[in-house]
């Protein structure tokens, strides 16, 4: 892979990639981390990708597979951090920043999947090959996440809640 390559892949990623990630690890530093891991394993890799959409799917790939990787060491396991409120992102519309918020409560195996399918656009059988997991399980566990979505918001009194956005 050229340099020049390289260098669109990551222009044309990075951010898409980077928001994966966070939704899966909830700690910015982490996410940081697990990008740039992300983006040295593209710049070794020999895989010959055939358009600009099987990059994107493959570096969804390795960046799930590597926060699976962090989540199992023994320091992850142990190791509880601090908030970073300060580089959260900040929503002009009350509703988005509450929705935001309940996603990210939700467990890390519902969260990377409704994350893969409301804001990347992925089909459930695309989710299926990028997480490599069977299509009813991703179905399974995009029913049961906007079933906890749905309890969330109305145990918090939700004013704007709808119950078909979250369907």
């Amino acid at each position: 892979m050229t340099s020049q390559e390289y260098t669109r892949y990551f222009t044309l990623y990075a951010d898409d990639i980077y928001r994966v990630v966070l939704s899966s690890c909830k700690n910015f530093s982490d996410a940081e981390d697990i990008m740039q891991d992300t983006f040295l394993k593209l710049l070794g890799t020999k895989t010959s990708f055939t358009d600009d959409l099987h990059v994107k799917k493959w570096l969804i790939t390795v960046a799930v597979n590597e926060c699976r990787n962090s989540f199992r060491s023994f320091w992850k396991k142990k190791v509880k951090y601090f908030d970073d409120h300060d580089s959260e992102p900040r929503f002009y519309i009350k509703e988005h920043s509450e929705l935001y918020d309940a996603v990210r409560c939700l467990p890390q195996k519902y969260r990377i999947v409704i994350h893969l399918y409301y804001y990347e656009g992925y089909s459930v059988k695309e989710i299926s090959g990028i997480l490599q997991m069977k299509e009813s399980t991703i179905q399974t566990q995009l029913m049961r996440a906007r079933e906890k979505l749905k309890l969330m918001l109305k145990e918090d009194g939700y004013g704007g809640y709808n119950s078909e956005a979250v369907s």
